[in-house]
């Protein structure tokens, strides 16, 4: 209602805005012409005043005789004739006056028809503004219309939007509460846990202490029934041919012992037979009571990282950047490779750099005072490298490459140590896992693999339904962008999709933040988008004008901190948006004459790496 009023209303508004005007255009036009009008209404009149005095002034034809004319005249006017003018005097002041008042009348009949010329021109004139505006009032109503059609949609979309944000926040604050409970509930779990763990080594304990109570009491048995035998005398043959007689012998002198009774001697003989055991029983219950304790250590380890009870051989952290610097100026400039330079890494000592490009070598550079040195070139890769990748501990680099297969080298060995084949396309992202010795590759064969490096062999294979372009790993769960313009979400202990999280482009990179709570996917819609991986949803969209993605594998970082999002452009620009407002933050214009390919922000937060289709590696500062 409120939509159709106001629509009325602007309605009303313009149509006395043009009849106004009309108005206004007659009253002009109309101020021309009453000055015209009347004084050709007069010139008329006396045109008519003058046409019937000089019908009576001319003589009737009868009167031919001058002196029947005269005297009457010179009758009635005598004594006035000096002042009434003679007719011929008349005739002729009338002759000028009408020679006048033909001129005026010329005139006023031209202006007259210059003036109706005018009244066509302006009444043509109204003729097409009047189509005009009748074309403009039919679009002004489709517009009316349109626009009604558009107020509705507005409002309906701002009511569904309302509903998704109640939802929404419904929603967080839900999953606040789950968080909470969580966290309270790993609480009692650890408490549980631990208490169990110390119920356990004080249980072992006691046990040990009976065990080796009730084995001292036994040896101190032993002991006194060694004394006892060791009083009686005993004769045993030492000829060691004859052992039956020295046993007879044994036997009888054992028999000609005084008497004792008899369940003594049966008590000492095995208590004798005993005594052997004892001390190797003893020996094994207390080997076996350190496995125990040491078990339970080993336990109460593996419980810190597992839940399965099986040990996860986990790579140590990587220290946290608390603020990450902004780069300001290209610091230091250098053609590094024969061609263009796909992939570039830093290591987790943040003065370590791999660079990977399509000439098949990946250079190793250590950053020195503002500067990069050259380390060592790895060699022995089978085609273009299109990702690289350093482990937490920074003793191996995982290289993918286009000859379907991603290669392990240890850092400081030129040659590759393990090839990892089993793709059936170009390799495009290599990353490593959490836990050691393990790692994920991703292909444009539309499979993502997990690799055992012990054994480099493949312990699983996960169809992706798309071509991959890059994966990044969490725990327990892997995650790939791809061209298909979807991101999913894996369980790397059960072979299934969780999640799938759609974008408006093919997905070029993905990267991880530190804490492993948001998701940064750079597409070919040319924007980056944050995802918050905590509600599966995309929380920002970063754009601007000029930023252009350059290739199906152009990269885009976080910075340490997750302050800030970086990403080059076709054109050689970077780019850097605030995380946390939105807002681009600042663009950069360096020696980049191509499309800037991939970037790398090292772990402390101090530089950055750009390198480019046209071989150049640029240290930002």
């Amino acid at each position: 209602m409120a939509g159709s009023c106001s629509t009325r209303g602007s309605a009303a508004g313009w149509k006395r805005h043009i009849v106004r005007q009309l108005r206004q255009r007659d009253r002009t036009q109309k101020a021309l012409f009453l000055e015209l009008v009347p004084a050709y209404n007069r010139l008329l009149e006396k045109a008519e005043l003058l046409a019937r005095f000089s019908e009576k002034l001319q003589p009737e034809p009868n009167d031919v005789t001058p002196a029947t004319h005269q005297d009457p005249w010179e009758k009635e006017s005598g004594p006035d004739s000096d002042q009434v003018p003679s007719p011929a005097t008349l005739r002729v002041k009338w002759q000028e006056e009408e020679e006048e008042l033909q001129l005026d009348c010329g005139e006023m009949a031209y202006q007259v028809v210059v003036k109706s010329a005018a009244l066509g021109a302006l009444e043509s004139e109204l003729e097409e503004r009047q189509s005009r505006l009748a074309t403009l009032e039919a679009r002004v109503a489709q517009m009316q219309e349109a626009r009604a059609q558009q107020a509705w949609q507005v409002n309906a979309r701002r009511a569904r939007y309302a509903a998704q944000r109640a939802a929404y926040e419904a929603l967080r604050a839900h999953t606040r509460l789950q968080e909470a409970t969580l966290r309270k509930l790993e609480e009692e779990a650890r408490d549980l846990l631990e208490r169990l763990v110390q119920r356990k080594a004080r249980a072992a304990a006691e046990r040990n202490l009976r065990i080796e109570r009730r084995e001292r009491a036994k040896q101190a048995r032993v002991s006194q029934e060694l004394k006892k035998a060791a009083k009686r005398t005993v004769s045993i043959s030492e000829n060691p041919d004859t052992p039956g007689d020295g046993i007879k012998e044994g036997v009888e002198m054992t028999l000609a012992l005084p008497a004792e009774p008899q369940f003594l001697e049966s008590e000492a003989d095995e208590k004798w037979k005993r005594s052997f055991r004892s001390a190797s029983a003893t020996s094994l219950t207390l080997s076996r009571c350190v496995d125990v304790v040491k078990g339970l250590l080993d336990f109460k380890k593996r419980r810190g990282h597992s839940i399965g009870g099986i040990p996860e051989q986990r790579y140590q952290s990587i220290p946290v950047c608390v603020a990450a610097r902004l780069p300001t100026w290209p610091q230091h400039v250098l053609d590094a490779h024969l061609s263009e330079v796909n992939a570039v890494h830093f290591g987790p000592n943040s003065s370590l750099l791999a660079t990977g490009g399509a000439d098949r070598l990946i250079h190793l550079w250590n950053v020195v005072g503002g500067h990069l040195e050259a380390n060592h070139t790895l060699e022995g890769a089978g085609g273009s490298i299109t990702s690289v990748d350093f482990d937490p501990s920074g003793s191996q680099l995982l290289a993918a490459t286009y000859n379907q297969a991603a290669q392990l080298w240890k850092v400081g060995e030129a040659q590759s140590k393990e090839t990892l084949s089993g793709h059936t396309d170009k390799v495009t992202a290599a990353k490593f896992k959490l836990t050691r010795h393990h790692a994920v590759t991703g292909s444009r064969d539309r499979t993502v693999k997990e690799w055992d490096l012990n054994r480099a062999y493949c312990s699983r294979t996960i169809n992706v339904l798309s071509y991959c372009n890059d994966v990044v790993c969490g725990d327990h769960v892997i995650i790939s962008g791809h061209n298909d313009q979807k991101i999913r979400f894996w369980d790397s202990r059960v072979p299934r999709c969780i999640q799938v999280i759609p974008v408006q482009g093919r997905v070029t990179s993905l990267s991880l933040s530190q804490d492993h709570l948001h998701l940064l996917s750079c597409s070919r819609d040319d924007t980056l988008k944050v995802i918050d991986l905590r509600v599966s949803n995309i929380r920002q969209v970063f754009s601007a004008d000029g930023f252009k993605c350059g290739s199906d594998w152009t990269k885009a970082v976080f910075s340490p901190d997750r302050s800030y999002a970086l990403a080059g452009s076709c054109d050689g620009a970077l780019y850097i948006w605030d995380v946390n407002t939105g807002k681009l933050e600042r663009s950069l214009q360096g020696p980049h004459c191509a499309a800037v390919n991939a970037v790398a922000w090292c772990y402390s937060g101090s530089h950055v790496v750009s390198t480019d289709q046209a071989r150049k590696i640029v240290l930002w500062h």
